[in-house]
């Protein structure tokens, strides 16, 4: 029935709509579930090495998600304009802002490159005090520091590009990138086809590899596929300030709404890790089900992001209403569905999972929290990432984001955990409260409508 529906008053056609939804919705869901991939593959292999092996490397992993946190918010902000000027037409402009995201990629992940090989100790020190853990995670730093660069050319390149509606292409790079890491892991790690057995430094290469092609790849599309926006030097040397000050007005905020909430993930994992290794491993467990079963939803919130800054860079501010008010619906709906999954998935994964039975006990209780945990989340992801920063409004996500998570949730939480002692059922749900807290505050901000802003200019 979506499909076919004929055109409202508007004169829009909520079959085109969908349709258009789905093709950029598919390839983002898909990318998120090739990087839930990439994790679960190293912690299956690495797993298989060692106890030791497997920690290092994940801790020493943490410096890249921290790095990525800024990537995914300068990149954020980057998109805020791009989908806007897609809309408008204004390819220079875009290629600008390609030029800066790019050049503030690489300053990025270069300051994070010479951290990880001039310091990796201290690095790793942050995470943990085992001299055998910090071993194997210095080994690890040592070898992909030299891809983090790379990571940082690559990503801003391909989320410009979903910005402007080329999503396959992310799609196509990031699985090739997965499979190769796959089959080099296998090799490098175990020793296979003649080569010595590297343990965890095979992890690091077979990771390196993997972001070459990456590179290759997307130079590739670069130079010979893609023919509307292209990736100018000139435009990498020199910025235009004008430009850039937009840039770091929507940036900005969201790099710092992306590092606070990452914090804020690893504050509640800290909080859990002081209550025993049984809420420890049924929380691992936990995420892992919330990130298999939001894919979609944040996929869906990626397309509202481009779809949204498209229509209102070309001035359809009543399309745009309308549109985002479809998108609510399909952010409920997305979320509903995967919190039906999380049910279905908990006696399973109580039943196949090697865990002591209070581990199994609070496993059961944390997929129920985390079954209308996701429900919120993807209604607070598609208004803030999607819907606010269409319109530019990056501040509000990081204001709110900043008093539920660090002034409630996790203060309330910490409290219960250490000075109430309350029981870990009970401080997880309130851990876990942040997204429905949001929910009435987004509600509220959406019906203002003042998100709903064109931040293009006239660049000619």
């Amino acid at each position: 029935m979506f499909f076919v529906q004929k055109k409202d008053d508007l004169g829009i056609n909520w079959g085109k709509f969908y349709r258009n939804i789905i093709a950029l919705v598919v390839p983002m869901a898909l990318q998120n579930l090739i990087n839930v991939g990439v994790t679960a593959t190293d912690v299956i292999m690495l797993g298989a090495v060692g106890e030791t092996a497997l920690s290092g490397a994940s801790l020493a992993g943490q410096v890249q998600y921290i790095m990525t946190l800024f990537l995914f918010g300068l990149t954020s902000g980057a998109t805020v304009l791009t989908a806007q000027y897609w809309g408008k037409g204004d390819r220079e402009a875009i290629e600008k802002i390609l030029g800066m995201a790019v050049k503030a990629g690489v300053f990025v992940t270069a300051l994070f490159t010479v951290a990880a090989l001039v310091i990796p100790d201290l690095l790793m020190l942050i995470f943990t005090s085992d001299p055998a853990v910090i071993a194997e995670g210095v080994k690890y730093l040592r070898i992909v520091a030299f891809s983090y660069i790379m990571i940082g050319v690559t990503q801003a390149y391909l989320y410009i590009m979903r910005s402007v509606e080329r999503v396959v292409v992310a799609t196509v790079v990031y699985l090739a990138s997965l499979l190769c890491n796959i089959i080099l892991n296998s090799i490098f790690i175990f020793g296979l086809l003649g080569c010595p057995a590297m343990g965890v430094s095979g992890a690091a290469l077979g990771t390196l590899c993997a972001r070459i092609l990456e590179v290759v790849l997307v130079a590739g599309y670069a130079r010979f596929f893609n023919k509307d926006i292209k990736l100018r030097m000139k435009y990498v040397i020199h910025t235009d300030r004008i430009l850039f000050r937009d840039f770091m007005k929507y940036a900005l905020p969201v790099v710092i709404n992306e590092v606070m909430w990452g914090l804020g993930t690893a504050a509640n994992t800290a909080i859990l890790g002081h209550m025993g290794s049984p809420a420890v491993a049924a929380n691992s467990v936990a995420q892992v089900a919330r990130q298999l079963a939001t894919v979609v939803s944040f996929g869906l919130s990626s397309a509202a992001a481009i779809y949204l800054g498209k229509t209102i860079g070309e001035r359809k501010m009543e399309h745009a209403r309308a549109y985002a008010k479809r998108f609510i619906w399909l952010s409920l709906v997305m979320g509903v569905l995967g919190g039906l999954i999380i049910l279905a998935a908990s006696p399973i994964a109580a039943a196949v999972l090697s865990l002591t039975e209070t581990a199994k006990g609070y496993l059961r209780f944390m997929f129920f929290v985390m079954s209308y945990f996701v429900v919120g989340q993807a209604f607070n992801t598609t208004m803030v990432v999607g819907i606010f920063r269409s319109g530019g409004d990056t501040r509000f996500g990081l204001v709110m984001d900043v008093t539920t998570m660090w002034c409630c949730s996790i203060l309330l939480g910490f409290l219960a955990a250490f000075v109430f002692r309350f029981s870990v059922p009970v401080v997880y749900m309130i851990l876990m409260s942040d997204e429905i807290i949001k929910v009435p505050i987004t509600l509220w901000r959406y019906r203002t409508y003042k998100w709903l802003k064109n931040v293009t200019r006239e660049t000619a």
